[in-house]
């Protein structure tokens, strides 16, 4: 599945790129990798590949790939890593990782171990036999049954836990979909043209260029680099001192937060009569109606009442039976007091066909307001999202976290996301999207964004291009999953529309750097290319710390190291085991902290670091 991206009208429009699109764009390799942390990846897929890569070039990790035939799938490119691009990786040919093979590929002394297979079985097996060699091996499996992924994952822990000595490094296994991990860098890339972002504690982290005086889009963490005026060099200055001054003309690289700030998430307003407000139910004419017919009781009550000389309430009891025709009739009473029994009984029959329409009119109005909403008339600036399969799901549960705007087109309405989308409250338009007025309906020409996401190619390529008619500066975010149609689709693209920014990269591509950083520990949060360097985000426990403990924020910051950008107020006893996870309840993280604030044991932080700050900074705690 591949993805097309193009800029908003509302950014600067980027220079197209003057080739035909690679499946990324990476940092130089690394002359030589850390051999210490071996990692080993199982898989011949598209999603293999790119680990090997990201492992590699961006965390400096030497990697074995096992495949089942390097002349098959991306076999030739996996082996090509090595001989030709010259990264530190050996390729592994076994018909199935047997436990003889894991060995041979160094499982027992490997630091992590990635099953990307697309055999839920397979991988389960696999994990089982290298948990056996290797109690203490991180585990990172590729399982699309989550039920199963979630129960197969605290067994293999269970079995680490029971087999660990106390002395060995911290075991692990994280079960990961590829469209769960790809979702964020979907959302990133519809919302700020830019894949490649972190997910941390339910929020993305990207960098952004801005002016010396500029602002980005999203909150500042921290200033990533300072540009000299021209191109970008290759080689920057990492996260230097915030005092260091903008040349003339020059611009600085910022670390942003997408997302809003970290409040209680409001309650999803779930479908039923709780969800409902009272008002909806009834018109403003019916309720004009009903308003009259208590006026009307309340006026023959208190006539009764002056008449009999009986308590208002009980006269009102009276009123409501002769309305309704079920009192005995007056026979002792005085005459007026007939007189108005007979008026109640007509005026009941008088408004007996209009509570005969209060309660259709009432029952048309609930099954409507509990059906699917519809788009408002004087809706702009949303997300069209077409398609809640699997991926638009995830993609629809990462909007709503950003509390954006969204509209959802689905033509199937059993559709997964379908009920979701109505327990959000999000419009939902029922229909084929290429078919006549969908679209429209779903508000496209005032849209900033389109992701097209259905399991079609031919349904996503004719939307985009219905909503690009509809809007040309509409950023659009198309799933294609052959990856030849998309390389033809991106050209034609950058053809039609020259003055857009257009990439094409697979869902694969999106899903890698979740995998590599379960890989690389809980600890690690992701890794963000800046120029032919690697930026890394790291949940860092102060403990005892020399560079750390005992200091405020702003002392705990060395430039061209690490910076710290964020702290866990929680307890330790209730923080959240991995805060790369996307958050269901409140937010974890204070970002940003004060300056002024002392760091001292028991604190968790996360710092924005170098590849050679962050070993530094975790081997002054050992």
């Amino acid at each position: 599945m591949s993805t097309t991206t193009g800029p908003a009208p509302t950014l600067p429009a980027q220079p197209a790129p003057p080739a035909a699109p690679q499946p990324a764009a990476e940092p130089a390799a690394l002359p030589t990798a850390d051999d210490t942390g071996h990692m080993v990846v199982c898989g011949q897929d598209t999603l293999a590949l790119r680990l090997a890569v990201e492992l590699t070039t961006l965390y400096g990790r030497s990697v074995t790939v096992v495949v089942r035939s390097v002349h098959e799938g991306q076999g030739p490119q996996i082996a090509a890593l090595a001989t030709e691009r010259r990264l530190p990786v050996r390729v592994v040919e076994a018909p199935e990782p047997t436990p003889a093979v894991l060995a041979a590929a160094g499982v027992r002394q490997a630091a992590a171990l990635a099953l990307t297979g697309g055999d839920d079985q397979a991988n389960v097996q696999a994990a089982l036999r290298a948990r056996r060699l290797n109690p203490q091996i991180r585990l990172v499996l590729r399982v699309y049954n989550r039920k199963l992924g979630r129960r197969v994952g605290q067994l293999l822990d269970r079995a680490a836990a029971a087999r660990a000595d106390g002395s060995a490094p911290e075991a692990s296994t994280t079960v990961l979909s590829t469209s769960a991990t790809a979702a964020p860098a979907l959302v990133s890339a519809a919302v700020s043209g830019h894949p490649a972002v972190v997910h941390a504690d339910g929020r993305l982290l990207r960098t952004a260029e801005v002016g010396p005086d500029g602002e980005p889009g999203g909150t500042a963490l921290a200033t990533v680099a300072v540009l000299p005026p021209g191109p970008r060099p290759l080689a920057l200055d990492l996260l230097p001192d915030p005092a260091a001054p903008v040349p003339e003309g020059g611009r600085r690289l910022v670390l942003e937060l997408l997302g809003h700030p970290e409040e209680p998430r409001r309650r999803r307003r779930l479908p039923g009569l709780s969800g409902l407000p009272v008002a909806a139910l009834f018109s403003r004419r019916l309720r004009i109606a009903l308003g009259s017919l208590v006026a009307v009781l309340a006026a023959f009550a208190g006539l009764t009442s002056l008449v009999t000389g009986q308590s208002p309430v009980h006269t009102g009891y009276l009123a409501v039976l002769d309305v309704l025709a079920i009192d005995d009739p007056a026979t002792a009473e005085s005459p007026a007091r007939k007189v108005l029994q007979i008026l109640t009984a007509l005026t009941g029959l008088l408004l007996l066909p209009l509570l005969t329409a209060l309660a259709l009119e009432g029952l048309g109005t609930f099954r409507a307001a509990s059906a699917l909403r519809r788009p408002p008339r004087g809706l702009s600036g949303h997300v069209v999202l077409l398609g809640l399969g699997r991926v638009g799901s995830r993609v629809l549960d990462r909007l709503r976290e950003l509390d954006l705007p969204v509209v959802c087109v689905e033509s199937d309405p059993t559709a997964r996301g379908v009920a979701r989308a109505r327990a959000y409250g999000v419009p939902v338009v029922l229909g084929d999207a290429t078919q006549d007025g969908v679209l429209e309906a779903a508000r496209v020409g005032r849209s900033t964004a389109l992701l097209a996401l259905t399991a079609n190619d031919s349904i996503n390529l004719e939307a985009a291009l219905s909503a690009r008619e509809a809007n040309p500066g509409l950023r659009v975010v198309m799933g294609l999953f052959d990856d030849d149609f998309a390389a033809d689709v991106y050209r034609a693209l950058r053809d039609s529309y020259p003055g857009a920014e257009t990439r094409s990269h697979s869902v694969s591509f999106l899903s890698a750097p979740a995998f590599a950083s379960a890989m690389m520990g809980r600890q690690v949060l992701g890794a963000i290319a800046v120029g032919r360097q690697v930026l890394l985000l790291a949940a860092v426990d102060v403990g005892d710390h020399p560079d750390l403990a005992g200091r405020t924020v702003a002392e705990a910051h060395r430039a061209g190291a690490w910076r710290v950008i964020g702290l866990d107020l929680n307890d330790p006893a209730h923080r959240a085991a991995d805060l790369g996870l996307p958050r269901r309840a409140r937010p974890e993280l204070c970002w940003n902290p004060p300056a002024a604030r002392l760091l001292g044991a028991g604190d968790l932080v996360v710092v924005a670091a170098t590849r050679e700050g962050l070993a530094r900074l975790l081997r002054s705690g050992g």
